[in-house]
């Protein structure tokens, strides 16, 4: 069946279409694996022309690599034509390697394993059985130690088990770390630094032997709809109290939601978490390394859960599943990937008048599109909010299991959470891509502070203060947020004005945490040069989608934002995007082990004078009874 939009979602029949079309062509034989294969999404004026009926020429984007070789291509190719339309090799030394796959997580385990100086160093650890050894392959990046630009690596640490149930992130056998040369097969490198002991207590956070018994005196919470959900979905949109999108999901960003709109007014043509890096603090010999891009390096939408009813969405709940390539090209699905709920949010808005005697209350309300990752020893959800005002919000909710190390005495880089174990000080930090459309494709950014103004003929009594507002005009002015000023940036379209006289808007409100604590000569400043400033803002080009460039995996650096702002293009009334930081700090707490209880982050936009009063008066009130309990 064919698409009934360009921006739907590539079906398990596509997927197999273009694993054969590629084929044909020469480009798939037995040795070669598919890093990546997505959607080549048409450039944004395509899209807005496009409208019900019109012809769509379904094309998409391969990263191919040979397993054999390391040899790296990129391919674009139109299904609908069966043709395909570019080839273009990668210098995998200048330009960075594929993602990587499944396969090579798993080899990694036999390769080091095989390797008798690997063997002796966990001898000297007092770990004999290497079969309890999980060997944790993680991606090398690129810290220009010679002999690494153009080898395919992982960086390998390792954990003991001590049965098949046991969780190994309890017992990190510090110390060593192994090279390996994923093409070549082999250990290129040991680094046997020191002989730390090995932490015996467990972490079985699911073994109620370890956690003791549940308690019995949470009472249930129901929540009912009695009369159903207030949303709809038609092939893949979504329609809530005015507001309506479209639902994609893709394996690098995971879920993307496509041209937003409220009361039939454009706000965001295309929003996702397009990168993501964890980097760590520990400059260790066997850890300075440790800087995670799961997007880039692992792909977000890959790592997908299937979400569980009562466990992670909660209401009247719509799911949709997600279709994925496997290695091979051919079509997986992911069943209840996307949660689609509604949510009580407390009070809307609420007003009881002294003069009149009114008492009237409104409840809020919002709706809800996550999705789960399960990226290592982490675990991230990410909540997209769209609520009855207008507003929309991100929160990110990272869970899952703390990275860990051998605990030495009084360390800086690290907190001892449990006896003899460490773990690393580390960030993790996101980075939203908002091709914005407020009102239409023309808009302006400007930066706004509170302005605090001195005692004077105009502020006798020194009480005044004020906003400034700068407006934005180059791309290459990337922008720290600074909460002693309450920053924010408000997207305004000058040819949009309401009932008075202003240009409508958006206003993004950042929470202003840390960006990248690294030293800004680091090889991970390099790499991830998005994250050392909050907010990048670039005029829309078709072929920018990652902020840190298409093939992050051992990329030296410098591609993404660094190279889309170098020539300094005007955004002063250009069709904007707005790439936001954001994300947390993590010194961990004992209380953040065996198992993390969540830590969120995020960001919101708010309607700035895009309405022309409250949106929201027309909310009818709650009725009582049933609902309410005394």
């Amino acid at each position: 069946m064919a698409p009934s939009h360009p921006l739907a979602r590539l079906s398990a029949d596509e997927f197999t279409a273009a694993r054969d079309l590629l084929a044909r062509a020469g480009h798939v034989t037995d040795t070669v694996r598919f890093a990546n294969l997505c959607l080549e999404e048409p450039p944004k004026a395509d899209v807005l022309a496009f409208d019900a009926g019109d012809p769509v020429d379904r094309r998409v984007r391969a990263i191919l690599l040979d397993v054999t070789t390391g040899a790296t291509t990129i391919v674009v190719a139109s299904l609908t034509r069966a043709a395909v339309d570019s080839v273009r090799t990668v210098d995998t030394g200048a330009e960075g390697q594929a993602p990587i796959l499944p396969e090579e997580f798993e080899a990694v385990d036999r390769i080091v394993k095989a390797d008798g100086r690997w063997v002796a160093a966990m001898a000297r650890r007092g770990v004999t059985d290497v079969d309890l050894v999980r060997a944790c392959p993680l991606s090398a990046g690129d810290f220009g130690i010679e002999g690494e630009p153009g080898r395919r690596l992982l960086r390998v640490l390792s954990f003991v088990a001590e049965n098949d149930a046991d969780h190994c992130w309890a017992h990190p056998v510090d110390g060593v770390v192994a090279y390996v040369d994923l093409i070549r097969g082999e250990v290129t490198d040991l680094i046997d630094h020191e002989v730390l002991p090995v932490p015996g207590e467990p972490g079985n956070f699911d073994d109620p032997g370890f956690v003791g018994p549940a308690r019995t005196t949470l009472r249930p919470i129901e929540i009912t709809q009695p009369e159903g959900r207030s949303f709809t979905v038609d092939d893949d949109v979504v329609s809530w109290e005015g507001w309506r999108f479209r639902v994609g999901f893709d394996p690098r960003e995971g879920l993307v939601l496509h041209q937003v709109s409220i009361h039939d007014r454009p706000v965001i043509y295309r929003a996702s978490v397009a990168e993501m890096v964890v980097p760590y603090a520990d400059p260790a010999r066997v850890r300075f390394w440790q800087n995670y891009f799961d997007a880039g390096e692992y792909l977000l939408g890959q790592q997908v859960n299937t979400l569980t009813l009562g466990c992670d969405c909660l209401g009247d709940i719509h799911y949709l599943p997600a279709v994925l390539p496997d290695a091979d090209g051919a079509p997986r699905t992911v069943e209840n990937a996307v949660c689609l709920h509604e949510e009580d949010h407390g009070v809307l808005w609420k007003h009881s008048d002294l003069f009149t005697g009114s008492r009237e209350t409104r409840r809020q309300r919002r709706l809800v599109v996550s999705f789960f990752v399960t990226v290592g020893n982490y675990d991230y959800g990410f909540y997209w909010y769209l609520y009855l005002d207008g507003t929309i919000e991100l929160e990110v909710k990272a869970t899952g299991v703390l990275f860990t190390s051998a605990y030495r005495a009084d360390s800086p880089w690290a907190t001892e959470v449990a006896p003899g174990l460490g773990a690393p000080f580390h960030q993790h930090l996101f980075c939203a891509r908002l091709d914005m459309t407020v009102d239409g494709p023309r808009n302006v950014v400007d930066e706004v502070d509170v302005t605090r103004v001195p005692t004077g003929a105009d502020n006798p009594y020194g009480n005044a203060f004020t906003r400034t507002a700068t407006r934005l005009t180059r791309e290459s002015e990337p922008r720290l947020a600074d909460p002693a000023v309450g920053r924010v940036w408000r997207v305004a379209n000058p040819d949009s004005l309401n009932r008075l006289g202003k240009p409508v808007a958006y206003t993004l409100e950042p929470e202003a945490q840390p960006v990248l604590l690294a030293d800004d000569g680091a090889p991970i400043a390099r790499r991830a040069t998005f994250a050392t400033r909050h907010l990048w803002v670039t005029p829309y080009s078709p072929d920018e989608r990652y902020p840190a460039g298409e093939l992050v995996n051992q990329h030296p650096g410098g591609d993404g934002l660094p190279a889309y702002t170098a020539n300094g293009r005007s955004i002063d009334g250009a069709d904007v995007v707005l790439w936001h930081t954001f994300g947390s700090t993590h010194f961990p707490r004992p209380e953040d082990w065996p198992v993390m209880p969540v830590q969120t982050c995020g960001f919101r936009l708010q309607p700035s004078g895009f309405f022309d009063r409250n949106p929201t008066l027309d909310v009818p009130a709650t009725p009582g009874g049933g609902h309410c309990h005394t």
